[in-house]
């Protein structure tokens, strides 16, 4: 059983499009041709760049949201231990995508679906171990012609965050995207219902298809509930030391297969205090779940 599920069970509202042209802009340090919003006109002034949050989708058909660079505070203090002490974190602009990473997404990437649900194709791949999930943004990579984040030659397919292709969001990014500018328990307030999200308490007793619960102010779906998410990080027993530059925390001494590493965002299976913006999962990397998936994240030059 993953530690993930031992958890104790008025602001931005639409997103906004950046012009097609900043967004070419934006890119241009990664590559030479990127993704752009379509049907947008040509920006008035490069400032209007990093001014909200902004839907646009890729190459491959897959739905994404520009998240603006920023400060927010990190972790709870009247939440779990490894919650604490919340902390002030700064970062840099990043991309990532709109729904958990479904079925049709991972199968079209030429990778065997592991999951334990497969009638819907519009559900969220599950049982999806963190290398699978890496070797999935590599071959998403590819399949644009981007560079590939991850180096599969090293034990924990390690990160080139400089590289033009898809990756893990870090800790950090996952919970700024979550929050969504919010400073409460959940993006949308400090109560949830099953009208908010795929938890517990919806008694579905499996997946459900990726946006079937309200976006967030930030366009995000499935933050809260559905599937637990991967992220880059290794699992610390507090954030006492934590990178306070948006970074992934690292530096556990242990082989790969027996490193915890970080999940977010609860799932189907979760309570609702496991759901929370600031709640952490952690499980073995080599482990399966049908409440385990991810969603992928871009580093914006």
């Amino acid at each position: 059983m993953s530690c993930a599920e031992r958890h104790p069970p008025s602001w931005l509202s639409v997103t906004a499009w950046l012009p097609a042209a900043a967004f070419v802009v934006l890119l241009m340090g990664c590559e030479k041709a990127g993704p752009t919003p379509q049907n947008q006109a040509a920006p008035s002034s490069q400032a209007r760049l990093t001014t909200a949050p902004t839907e646009f989708t890729i190459k491959s058909g897959v739905e994404m949201v520009y998240l603006p660079g920023g400060e927010f505070m990190m972790g709870s203090d009247r939440g779990n231990p490894d919650e604490a002490p919340a902390h002030r974190v700064k970062l840099s602009a990043f991309a990532m995508d709109k729904f958990e990473v479904t079925h049709e997404q991972f199968t079209k990437a030429q990778l065997p679906n592991p999951s334990h649900w497969q009638d819907n194709p519009k559900k969220p791949v599950e049982r999806v171990r963190w290398r699978d999930a890496k070797q999935y943004c590599n071959e998403r990579s590819l399949l644009e012609g981007l560079k590939p984040c991850y180096n599969e030659k090293t034990p924990d397919w390690d990160c080139d965050y400089s590289a033009s292709g898809y990756r893990l969001p870090t800790e950090a990014e996952w919970e700024y995207a979550c929050r969504a500018g919010a400073t409460t328990r959940y993006s949308f307030g400090d109560a949830i219902t099953p009208k908010d999200a795929n938890y517990a308490d919806s008694r579905l007793g499996r997946t459900s298809e990726s946006g079937s619960c309200p976006a967030s102010g930030w366009a995000l779906h499935d933050m809260h509930g559905n599937v637990w998410e991967w992220v880059e990080d290794d699992w610390h027993e507090n954030y006492r030391g934590a990178p306070t530059d948006g970074s992934a925390w690292k530096g556990l001494e242990t082989s790969s297969d027996l490193r915890l590493c970080v999940l977010r965002g609860g799932s189907w299976s979760a309570d609702s205090r496991a759901c929370r913006s600031a709640c952490r999962g952690w499980s073995l990397t080599d482990i399966r779940h049908n409440y385990f998936g991810f969603r992928v994240a871009r580093t914006l030059c």
